[in-house]
């Protein structure tokens, strides 16, 4: 039996709104980073100085080019910052939504200024020109980042379990596919459009590229909005654990005392390279060396449909296949087209053939992951839950690729003189040599010891998680940390009555038998070994989080005890599979009211115990008035312990 298959339950409306918003939430935020990281340089040296002479168009090309690599490099102090400012967020909309917001809002008014080439400016002054570049750039650039954070950021907040936020992010990555790889088919033909609408020729002109940034930004508004009403912050015990307010030195301790979260960086940060670095030069390989920019489009199709083919497949493959094999197989691919694209070229079947396998790649993926499940791991380690920050790290390295990339496009442009009218003509082979050694040839070199650093250096697999998630757990059972912000006891004095949720044999915590077979479970409570699959409210309460994986929940009282249900030890392994749920996170229930059905042949069948472990979310708050008679035959419903606050 497949421990990670997820049992066949009917999605709620609820759950299809947010999977859908957070989906489309990336079609425009990915689309309008592809915009700024790919085409605004392609705009810069191909449209924004029209009207100056060549010499000094490639002066203000090579020092645009140099001030954005420049801005980018800096950003990589600023985004952990950012990262910081967006975790200590308190709103009634959240910690991300506002950012997600205004960052959209912000940026795209400071993209459309750009593409206006700051309304001609240099062709006026080009000095203060450069200046106002940097403060615009750097301010877009900013609030760009403060939008990215908070998308990604949000993954681990609409779920604490590795499977639930590969679905997520999987959709993410889906949508992320039509937005970037959309542009590929979509630039030509709007920028060529809106230039005829102008000026009457068929051109890439700059209306047309202000035409087209117009296009993207309207939709990177929509998909912030579509996120912003769409989905909901899930606020669980494990989430409000953990210590709230960092420090800047929290920041970057966070980064660099986790390992989990440095090595898959590096591994990302070398593929990111080769990937970005190819993209942004294949318009110039259909332009200047194949000599056929009219066909450009076919790679946004071919990796269209790859994205649309690879993406959903992810969360099935993953099933069978763990992580970490995923991200190597889809370097192996990139390695495996590149050598396509350096001596196949001539071959129009085998060129699409490495698209094709260019485009099969779970490296982003498997890294935003791989990076939400360190989140758990850095708690566990340090006490830190920064969820920005650590999500932060992907479009910190995404914006150092860009920026090379950026840089890269640009020496190739000038060296290379493929500016202005310049055609696929006046390329030397000396031009062309210099293009594959950039496009193709380092990239490869850098793909390969992507797989190396990822083969060797991350450790932090799907089951590895699910292990540290239950040592969360259990030093809440202990009181070593505690649930959330307020730090009161919240248990009256007259005590609440805490009846058995389940049938069966009472077990004292003290002699419950653990999946690992040690002795003993942590904290207060009782454990029941159960002779049916249900569960039913212990008392009259509210349900406050469920885990995704089914196998727990928190309940509190109406006069606020604080209590976690935990059907079987070992069962978060199997990711739901075998649970059933009959209420929602939030709801209002009754003391006996059936909650909870549970296979429990299919959880022995797997190799863990069905043991029900019921214990006290704050057990240095409490006493318990009366002695669990270890062995006794319980029903549902029957009073187990009555609980007090402790004096």
């Amino acid at each position: 039996m497949d421990t990670n298959q997820k049992p066949k339950t009917k999605l709620t409306a609820a759950q299809w709104i947010s999977r859908t918003a957070f989906c489309f939430g990336n079609v425009g935020h990915s689309a309008f980073y592809g915009v700024m990281s790919t085409y605004f340089i392609i705009f810069v040296t191909s449209g924004m100085f029209d009207g100056l002479s060549k010499h000094v168009a490639n002066k203000l090309i090579a020092l645009i080019t140099g001030l954005i690599v420049g801005v980018r490099i800096l950003e990589l102090i600023v985004d952990p910052i950012i990262g910081n400012i967006v975790d200590n967020t308190k709103t009634r909309w959240g910690k991300f939504k506002p950012w997600i917001f205004w960052g959209n809002i912000v940026s795209g008014a400071l993209m459309l200024v750009l593409f206006t080439g700051i309304f001609g400016l240099a062709k006026v002054n080009w000095v203060l020109f450069a200046i106002l570049f940097v403060i615009i750039f750097l301010t877009f650039d900013i609030f760009y980042s403060f939008s990215d954070v908070s998308y990604w950021g949000m993954v681990p907040a609409l779920s604490e379990d590795s499977n639930e936020r590969g679905i997520y992010t999987s959709l993410g990555a889906f949508a992320g596919t039509i937005g970037w790889n959309g542009l590929t088919i979509i630039v030509v033909p709007i920028v060529t459009y809106f230039t005829y609408l102008a000026t009457g020729q068929h051109k890439e002109g700059p209306i047309g590229w202000f035409a087209f940034a117009a296009i993207i930004t309207a939709l990177a508004i929509l998909s912030a909005l579509a996120v912003c009403f769409g989905t909901k912050e899930k606020h669980n015990i494990i989430r409000n654990s953990a210590k709230q307010k960092t420090t800047i030195r929290d920041v970057f301790s966070a980064i660099f005392h986790n390992d989990q979260i440095l090595w898959p960086a590096l591994a990302y940060l070398l593929y990111s390279c080769a990937y970005v670095i190819t993209n942004g030069v294949l318009f110039y390989l259909y332009k200047f060396v194949i000599g056929k920019p009219g066909q450009f489009w076919i790679v946004g199709v071919i990796a269209t449909i790859i994205g649309f083919c690879t993406s959903p497949l992810f969360p099935i493959l993953n099933k069978f296949i763990p992580r970490k094999w995923l991200f190597i197989m889809g370097q192996v691919c990139m390695v495996l087209a590149y050598i396509i694209f350096i001596f196949c070229r001539s071959n129009i079947f085998m060129m699409d053939l490495g698209l094709v396998l260019f485009n099969i790649n779970y490296a982003q993926l498997v890294t935003v992951l791989t990076f939400t499940d360190a989140i758990e791991y850095g708690q566990l380690k340090n006490g830190q839950r920064n969820e920005a920050v650590v999500l932060a790290v992907r479009p910190m390295i995404d914006k150092l690729t860009g920026a090379i990339s950026n840089g890269l496009v640009g020496y190739i442009a000038v060296a290379a003189g493929m500016t202005g009218a310049a055609t696929a003509a006046d390329m030397t082979a000396k031009d062309i040599r210099t293009f594959d050694s950039m496009a193709f040839y380092i990239p490869m070199i850098l793909a390969i010891l992507s797989i190396i650093v990822f083969l060797l250096k991350v450790h932090l697999s799907e089951e590895k998680h699910a292990e540290i998630v239950e040592e969360l757990k259990d030093k809440l059972a202990k009181g070593e940390i505690k649930a959330s912000d307020d730090d009161q006891s919240l248990v009256p004095s007259q005590g609440t009555e805490l009846l058995a949720p389940a049938d069966g044999e009472l077990i004292n915590l003290q002699k419950v038998v653990n999946e690992d077979n040690t002795v003993g479970f942590p904290g207060k409570g009782f454990a029941i070994a159960p002779s049916d699959g249900r569960i039913y409210a212990p008392f009259d309460g509210v349900i406050k989080f469920t885990f995704s994986t089914k196998h727990a929940f928190e309940i509190v009282s109406d006069n606020g005890l604080e209590v976690i249900v935990h059907v079987g030890l070992g069962t978060v392994n199997m990711r739901g599979a075998g649970f059933n749920v009959h209420y929602t996170d939030g709801q209002k229930v009754h003391a006996g009211e059936l909650l909870t059905e549970f296979d429990r042949d299919l959880i022995r069948q797997n190799g863990y115990k069905d043991t029900v472990v019921t214990f006290m979310v704050r057990p240095n708050h409490v006493t318990i008035d009366q002695q669990i008679t270890d062995g006794s035959k319980v029903h549902h419903g029957d009073k187990v312990m009555t609980v007090n606050s402790k004096e």
